[in-house]
């Protein structure tokens, strides 16, 4: 690990009180050995997190340990538009999740309403189908869910669980057309290798609408920018669906059943459900008289290298302040700036697009400020129109957050 790949854990996110007054930033040390501070407070209530090393990562922000959950810390953002494989955070569903498996000996089985049933070995896989490769944004349902007001169930998660990165596969849609789909497929059902932990626990399979299938942009990967996929992100292979929340993005991918019905296992009809109002929002302790699956990603944008609470000497009364915006696909059109907490917006600068389901990078400079407190915003419009809203509409799974997130900093001279 160079010295920029842990810079990320800045002095400001580090636990405050009486450990961290003794103890600086510059006390990390490197994976794998002991480190003097190990901890990171978010900044919500209960926020305090420990930086624990897995296999393959570098320290990140453990959620649960069974099964693993890890966020990535959020000033990570700053230091890179591509999320390195070692900072990409971990969600699984069922503690019992693969640790080692032998790519030779994988098998990917495709199945059901199939003219010409497969079973593809990874080298199979590999040779027979055109290879593509692009940039995309991984996101956890519940990022953000930790600052749901008020407060719900759940993983209380920070805005760690997200990372964009550059996958390698083939197209769903050559796999599923060598296999022939029947003519009335309706769905794919899918799953990976992990397991629950009892036998009344429902297994973690997941369904696609057979159009979203066959289109262009769903790929089977087996690969993270360039290298092998970290086993605890998926390895061998993984589905992989632009535009959609993580829940579709099926890790250790096994088996795929092209199906004649709607799937109606737990996860497809009880998991991951929101309000099926315009907004998905319901007035907190209302009932939810109708549910819809949550599927794509909302339009997103976050200030990356200024954080609540810091104070910041200014130079000439100029400030920069860089970000990153995203949507479901469709690309993001303009972000736009506040200083003075939404009254007035100016038109940030867009960096260069690295694709439509990737991170897109923005900044501003700021000048002739003054000292004292100011409230930053950005909000990010996506080429279909979309925009993020003010104030977050409240669902009681807490997902989909993309509300016009506030950074609060005090300016001194």
């Amino acid at each position: 690990m160079q010295e920029n790949e842990i810079s990320f854990f800045s002095r400001r996110t580090l636990l405050k009180g009486g450990l961290a007054s003794a103890v600086s930033a510059s006390m990390f040390t490197l994976p794998n050995k002991a480190f003097a501070l190990n901890l990171i407070n978010q900044g919500f209530e209960n926020g305090v997190r420990e930086l624990v090393p897995y296999p393959q990562k570098y320290p990140l922000l453990r959620i649960t340990t069974r099964p693993v959950h890890l966020e990535t810390p959020f000033s990570y953002f700053d230091q890179s538009l591509i999320t390195p494989n070692k900072a990409v955070f971990v969600r699984y569903h069922h503690a019992n999740h693969p640790l080692n498996i032998d790519e030779n000996a994988h098998i990917l089985s495709i199945k059901g309403n199939v003219s010409r049933p497969l079973k593809l070995s990874m080298e199979e896989l590999k040779k027979r189908f055109n290879q593509v490769s692009f940039n995309v944004v991984l996101q956890c349902a519940g990022n953000g869910r930790a600052l749901s007001s008020p407060r719900v169930p759940g993983a209380q998660l920070g805005n760690g669980s997200m990372a964009c990165f550059t996958v390698t596969g083939v197209r769903l849609a050559d796999v599923l057309k060598a296999a022939g789909v029947g003519a009335n497929a309706k769905q794919i059902k899918y799953r990976g290798t992990d397991e629950p932990a009892l036998p009344v626990t429902p297994a973690f399979i997941r369904s696609l609408d057979i159009k979203k299938a066959l289109s262009d942009d769903v790929l089977i990967v087996w690969a993270m920018n360039g290298a092998p996929l970290p086993m605890l992100n998926g390895f061998p292979i993984r589905l992989v669906v632009p535009g959609y929340f993580a829940p579709y993005w099926m890790k250790h991918l096994s088996e795929i059943e092209v199906i004649n019905h709607e799937f109606d296992g737990w996860f497809a009809k009880e998991a991951y459900m929101v309000p099926d109002t315009v907004d998905n929002g319901i007035a907190p302790g209302t009932e939810t008289k109708n549910k819809t699956p949550l599927r794509e990603l909302k339009v997103r944008s976050f200030i990356t290298n200024i954080e609540t609470g810091n104070k910041i000497k200014l130079k000439n009364g100029e400030l920069t302040i860089r970000g990153i915006a995203f949507d479901s696909g469709s690309g993001i059109r303009t972000v736009d700036f506040s200083a003075d907490g939404g009254k007035n917006w100016t038109p940030a600068n867009l960096g260069k697009s690295i694709g439509n389901y990737a991170f897109r990078p923005w900044s501003i400079t700021l000048r002739n400020l003054k000292k004292g407190s100011i409230a930053l915003m950005a909000r990010a419009t996506a080429n279909s129109g979309e925009t993020q809203p003010i104030i977050q509409p409240w669902n009681p799974g807490g997902y989909a957050r993309n509300v016009i997130e506030v950074v609060n900093i005090t300016l001194t001279s």
